[in-house]
């Protein structure tokens, strides 16, 4: 590549801007509003199948791979959600981190060749990743990229600094709640403050345990759709009429979990609220209450409780979003905190809970110094709070300026995978 390689950022061919998440993965062209598809951050891996229809599939399907071990890998809604005989569903995260590198590289086969349906070598590539990745993990994204990608040119950023960009602000509090955490993370002038990152394991994942818990306990059926063949819409106080579907044998529990925690996300995004000051029953009582109808056919109306599960992410014996933020800042130097209460950014699919930038806004209010000006910035669709750090590295991504910032495939043959520390900051 000639050293006008860097141009391949520019506008001749789309650079694509790919977010990771424990929920998701987000993955789209830079300078669009929003990403082209969102694939779960799970696999279905399957014993071999010796149905021949089945291989005349994988023959036909980069949904389906299989390697040298005569396993299938199963990427993607349509095809993870499916109940199958033994397949369990891993996921290659860990700590906002990519964790399994073989499995991710399935799930980047197939976007590659069923969403953007292009070759790898025609595109730059963008990638986010968490304020805490570590340099092992980001020379090896590196090297996975322009190794066996043959990418033109690739770049990363943390993601809190593209949700901050998403903002339209070089200086912010990113607070991301997310699948599996909620994090605090100063950024200043374009620069993550790693000292100050301050993140609780109090995130979506643990408010549908919470769930569970509640709703088990209350006796009512949490049967997931795929179970349902048909159903009666009955009233509260009476049992569930409802038919089986009949399924095949050997269900893993690895999958019938991830079924269930689906039924529990869709719970608590359509009837959990948070208040906008601390739980009180009598306030909460209330409040109208939401209906919620379950697979099997049985209708609920949930009061105050909907507001007691919601409580726990702000619920300051364990590190709640109120505290995690002012916690943050107060790790910063003096000098930047008005700047940082003066631009708090929230993003992450937890934070679309009603009333939730509400309470951190209260919480933080009486927190915060006497004479400080706060300013929440939370995006009001629900598209651009959950992709925030993507719409970002859209943004970036397309940027004259930037362009020259990129990490060249030429630039890598000559200095290799330590160029991402010298280049990426």
């Amino acid at each position: 590549m000639s050293s006008g390689g860097m141009l391949y950022g520019g506008d001749e061919i789309g650079a694509l801007v790919f977010d990771p998440g424990h929920h998701s993965l987000r993955v789209g062209y830079a300078q669009e509003d929003t990403p082209k598809t969102e694939i779960p951050s799970v696999v279905g891996v399957g014993p071999e199948d010796p149905d021949t229809n089945q291989d005349l599939e994988t023959k036909q399907d980069n949904n389906i791979t299989q390697n040298n071990t005569g396993r299938k890998y199963y990427v993607d809604t349509t095809y993870v959600n499916v109940p199958r005989s033994n397949m369990e569903i891993q996921t290659y995260m860990k700590d906002g981190m990519i964790d399994n590198w073989d499995l991710f590289e399935k799930v980047l086969d197939y976007t590659y060749a069923k969403v953007i349906q292009s070759e790898s070598e025609f595109h730059p590539v963008l990638f986010s990743e968490a304020s805490w990745n570590v340099r092992n993990n980001r020379e090896k994204l590196t090297e996975l990229m322009f190794e066996k990608y043959n990418v033109p040119a690739f770049f990363l950023v943390k993601n809190a600094v593209l949700a901050a960009f998403a903002s339209g602000r070089a200086t912010a509090l990113v607070v991301d709640s997310g699948a599996t955490h909620t994090s605090a993370v100063p950024v200043h002038e374009g620069y993550v403050l790693s000292q100050a990152v301050v993140k609780s394991p109090l995130g979506g994942d643990y408010l549908s345990l919470q769930c569970r818990q509640y709703l088990e306990g209350q006796g009512i059926d949490l049967s997931p759709a795929y179970k349902i063949a048909s159903k009666e819409v009955i009233k509260e106080k009476d049992n569930p009429r409802f038919t089986l579907r009949k399924l095949p044998e050997n269900l893993t529990q690895s999958w019938q979990n991830y079924m269930l925690k689906g039924l529990l996300q869709d719970f608590q995004m359509s009837v959990l609220q948070v208040l906008e000051s601390p739980y009180d029953e009598r306030t909460a009582s209330q409040i109208p209450s939401q209906p919620y109808e379950f697979p099997t056919g049985y209708h609920q109306e949930f009061s105050s409780e909907r507001f007691k599960l919601a409580e726990s992410l702000f619920d300051h014996t364990m590190l709640g979003a109120g505290q995690l933020a002012s916690t943050s800042v107060g790790m910063c130097d003096a000098d930047v905190r008005m700047s940082l209460f003066g631009s708090v950014v929230i993003t992450g699919g937890n934070t679309l809970l009603q009333g939730f930038p509400e309470r951190l806004n209260r919480d933080l209010q009486h927190r915060a110094p006497s004479n400080t000006r706060l300013k929440m910035i939370s995006a009001n669709g629900s598209v651009e709070r959950r992709f925030g750090a993507w719409i970002g590295g859209s943004i970036l991504a397309s940027i004259g300026t930037f362009q020259q910032m990129w990490i060249s495939s030429q630039e890598y043959e000559e200095s290799g995978k330590s160029q991402v520390e010298r280049k990426c900051p």
